[in-house]
């Protein structure tokens, strides 16, 4: 499926929806003019001037229009996108629509478990959701994160999925990679989203692998969400649903980090830097290598440089 995307004038732009009068929906995201969608293309048509043809025959449709318009311009010296990004690319107006986002985080923490956190904003809710102060977790403190995503808990519908240390540990020696992994999370947390919302308008995942080998890893699933999914990297900076999803996401990894560092009688740093590696060689000091399995992901190489760390300090 390939997208192009023509700038035309208000005259053309009334000229195209009277061209594709039977074939206009009643269901237009905000923004636009008009949405039509004919047996192997889909035309909208934004306020702003831009016109979208999306599918088969998205070149061949666009073309019968582009003396009217004008192409977006492409930047000097890049490559045309492949065919998986322009299907999955989220629209211009994709902010300002109702939508469920997901997001990961532990996956590169040594210590803690993966979790994976997909949420709803209904676009009414976008005001009260900006006065909780949800945005991008990346600039915010572990204490304002769990402030904000307690009242968020309470009111919007999301999905928490945990995937604990030993079976994260017993999927990867299976073969099973991460991005893997976090496909299938994502896949069951906005099925589960989804079954909880009457209705939705787009789908957002913040993207950590090409489209096309994200529905790879998700094949022989009994249930695969396609529908009005979209990608986008940095996705929590793009809509609220996704900034929603990454706090709560954050927020748990946070409480079950210090669960295990209060089973374990120590606080286990995050990241996978130096200091991690001295409180896991002091770890399995105390309590041997088996220790790490529970409260570790074990592939990574702080593994080996802890067990290195420990044996040091034995001789």
């Amino acid at each position: 499926m390939s997208q192009v995307v023509l700038t035309v004038s208000p005259s053309i732009m009334n000229e195209m929806k009277k061209k594709y009068n039977s074939h206009l929906r009643d269901k237009q995201p905000p923004g636009s003019v008009f949405v039509a969608k004919t047996s192997n293309c889909t035309i909208t048509g934004y306020k702003s001037g831009k016109v979208m043809f999306q599918g088969g025959a998205a070149e061949q449709e666009a073309k019968r229009w582009q003396s009217s318009g004008t192409l977006s311009p492409k930047k000097p010296g890049t490559k045309k996108k492949t065919v998986g990004d322009h299907q999955y690319a989220p629209p211009p107006t994709i902010s300002t629509l109702s939508a469920i986002g997901s997001d990961e985080v532990g996956t590169g923490d040594f210590f803690g478990p993966m979790t994976v956190v997909a949420a709803y904003v209904d676009k009414k809710q976008m005001p009260l959701l900006k006065e909780l102060g949800v945005r991008d977790s990346k600039g915010m403190k572990d204490p304002e994160i769990i402030e904000i995503a307690r009242n968020l808990i309470k009111t919007i519908p999301y999905s928490l999925l945990i995937l604990p240390n030993e079976k994260y540990n017993s999927m990867q020696r299976k073969g099973m990679n991460q991005g893997k992994m976090k496909a299938l999370l994502h896949n069951q947390a906005i099925h589960n989203v989804a079954r909880k919302v009457d209705a939705y308008d787009a789908i957002l995942i913040d993207q950590f692998a090409k489209p096309e080998i994200y529905f790879n890893y998700l094949k022989g699933q009994s249930t695969v969400i396609k529908e009005n999914v979209y990608f986008a990297t940095k996705a929590e900076e793009i809509h609220l649903a996704v900034a929603a999803a990454s706090i709560i996401a954050r927020y748990s990894f946070v409480m079950e980090i210090d669960r295990l560092g209060k089973e374990n009688n120590v606080k286990l740093p995050k990241g996978a830097g130096p200091a991690v590696d001295s409180a896991a060689a002091k770890l399995i000091q105390k309590h041997g290598d088996q220790v790490l399995e529970k409260i570790a992901k074990m592939h990574f190489a702080n593994s080996i440089k802890a067990k290195k760390i420990a044996d040091q300090a034995r001789n």
